[in-house]
């Protein structure tokens, strides 16, 4: 879609990464278009200093996290967007991290062209890309990894279904996990039998690009109990790989000192 992007965004649904959390993280595109949004709809990886960067008059729609009563469920929010559409507004789908990498905005592009509803993706930093920065960890690096994974920890399902973490193991490189938490004993214990060294370094980033921002350094056989006694939660991702040693030669220095533990 064309715009005058310094006066108005013509009627339409913006698909719009807001970043790993940090609200400085937003792409220049990405802030210039919810400044001129008439409407805003947003979850729970939003940080609400974002927000604050919306058109003072725009109505803004809390869609929630997932698994509570104030989540909308998915065709729900494709209705949504579509009706603001054909009510002549301009609408900002802002989503955490990149809108197209586990956030369900290839189903809502499919609801839009569905519906004839003209659309616009603006890419955001994605939250494994942005973990492994702050955390001084390469994803990829000539010495230790020529290959990155990235994969939803979600669906970890012992039954055969879902990921199938036998195959990843084979694979060499990094595996990034997004939405691993609850099932990382499951994941661990899969990447092991499928022959995953126990000493291979993992790091679990917390809230990455946030003031709560957290960093557990561990290993296949005991990161699991690691992040039980530090009491990690979502969001959060995992990183799985030699690169992970590569941390201790970093020498990324932040404004903001962040709690890093070795539990």
């Amino acid at each position: 879609m064309q715009s005058n992007e310094r006066m108005q965004l013509p009627p339409g649904v913006y698909l719009v990464g807001a970043g790993p959390g940090d609200p400085d993280l937003i792409t220049v595109k990405g802030l210039r278009y919810l400044s001129l949004a008439d409407v805003v709809v947003y979850d729970d990886l939003v940080s609400p200093r974002l927000l604050d960067r919306a058109r003072p008059n725009s109505k803004r729609i809390f869609v929630g996290p997932r698994h509570t009563p104030a989540h909308l469920a998915q065709t729900e929010l494709n209705r949504l967007l579509v009706h603001y559409y054909k009510h002549g507004l301009a609408v900002v789908r802002l989503k955490g991290g990149d809108p197209l990498v586990f956030s369900r905005g290839g189903e809502e592009m499919a609801a839009l062209a569905a519906a004839g509803v003209p659309f616009e993706v603006v890419p955001g930093v994605s939250a494994a890309m942005a973990a492994g920065a702050v955390a001084g960890i390469p994803l990829t690096d000539r010495r230790a990894s020529s290959l990155v994974t990235l994969v939803t920890g979600h669906e970890c399902d012992t039954t055969g279904g879902g990921v199938d973490w036998r195959v990843l193991a084979q694979l060499d490189g990094t595996i990034a996990v997004f939405m691993g938490v609850r099932n990382l004993r499951a994941i661990t214990r899969q990447l092991l039998a499928a022959g995953r060294s126990a000493s291979e370094p993992v790091a679990i980033i917390m809230a990455a690009t946030t003031p709560g921002e957290r960093v557990i350094l561990g290993t296949l056989a005991t990161i699991t109990d690691q992040a039980a006694a530090a009491g990690v939660a979502s969001p959060a991702i995992i990183l799985i790989g030699q690169v992970v040693h590569l941390r201790q030669l970093s020498t990324v220095q932040r404004e903001n000192t962040v709690k890093q533990e070795h539990v």
